[in-house]
């Protein structure tokens, strides 16, 4: 096991390297949990999600969670616990008007801010800066200035890929009332996460429709607006990602990679990915 946690005023930056692990009653602040290799149990709530190889989620401050590793393979983890007062004061400072911060710079702060709970796709500016944070952890890098740049930067690429994720996708939602698109888009969020966190398994679109307290018929309509795919698609495209991921990782056989991502037939798996990626799964592997 390889664990480094560091403070960075009241923000802590952790790495850790394990087959095993289990923290339960986690909460206090916000949390930015990434794997980069590896799975994570997450009990978030009353829920259970599960966090695959180059996704991460981002927990508010005041959700109670446990996470738990348990795996066969070596799991690579990196996580920022954020202050809330850190990030309301990031909220503040980043939105407010020129005027605010000048005249009223601690009277109008906003209220703590809160966050549609959601697994995101590790990738673009997101990964870079935290691959940059973590190599300087490994190093034992102890520049407060410097670290707290790159939980701003975090924050930053956070707060772009929220906007492109969740209010583009709630401003898709045709409905009139605001509430009623945040409602919706929570909802959704949950039957997206359903689908990533069992991605392997035979999942029902009843499943799926309960999960998110929706009416399959309502699901799919909503889920269509929102992502621009229906569910199947969007479950599809999640294993077909997953497979890249064991091609380049492993060496199991490609028969053997098409049952643990949820494929029925190897055929259409090499149609699918071939159609997806230009390639077939030999050349890409």
């Amino acid at each position: 096991m390889k664990y480094n946690r560091i403070l960075v005023n009241k923000n802590e930056i952790i790495s850790e390297v394990t087959y095993g692990a289990y923290y339960p009653m986690l909460t206090g602040k916000y949390a930015f949990n990434a794997v980069f290799t590896g799975e994570v149990d997450y009990t978030i709530e009353k829920r259970a999600v599960t966090l695959v190889p180059g996704s991460f989620i981002f927990l508010n401050h005041d959700t109670c969670y446990s996470s738990r590793i348990d795996s066969p393979v070596e799991v690579n983890t990196f996580s920022v616990w954020f202050d809330p007062e850190f990030v309301r004061d990031f909220e503040y400072t980043n939105f407010s008007d020129e005027r605010t911060l000048l005249d009223c710079p601690e009277v109008f702060k906003q209220q703590q801010p809160r966050f549609i709970e959601s697994i995101y796709t590790l990738n673009g500016d997101v990964k870079f800066n935290l691959l940059h944070l973590a190599r300087h952890l490994e190093k034992g890098t102890n520049d407060q200035l410097l670290l707290n740049e790159y939980l701003n930067h975090c924050l930053i690429n956070y707060y772009s890929l929220y906007h492109s994720e969740i209010i583009r996708r709630e401003d898709a939602l045709k409905f009139l009332s605001c509430a009623t698109k945040t409602e919706i888009l929570r909802r959704l969020s949950l039957a997206r996460d359903y689908m990533i966190s069992n991605y392997n398994k035979n999942i029902r679109l009843d499943d799926i429709a309960q999960m998110a307290c929706l009416s399959v018929n309502h699901l799919l309509r909503t889920f269509k607006q929102a992502y621009q795919q229906s569910p199947h698609q969007f479950l599809t495209k999640v294993r077909l990602q997953q497979a890249k991921h064991l091609l380049k990782n492993t060496d199991y056989p490609v028969n053997e990679i098409v049952d643990i991502v949820g494929f029925e037939c190897p055929s259409s798996f090499i149609r699918l990915f071939r159609n997806s990626f230009n390639i077939t799964p030999g050349q890409y592997r």
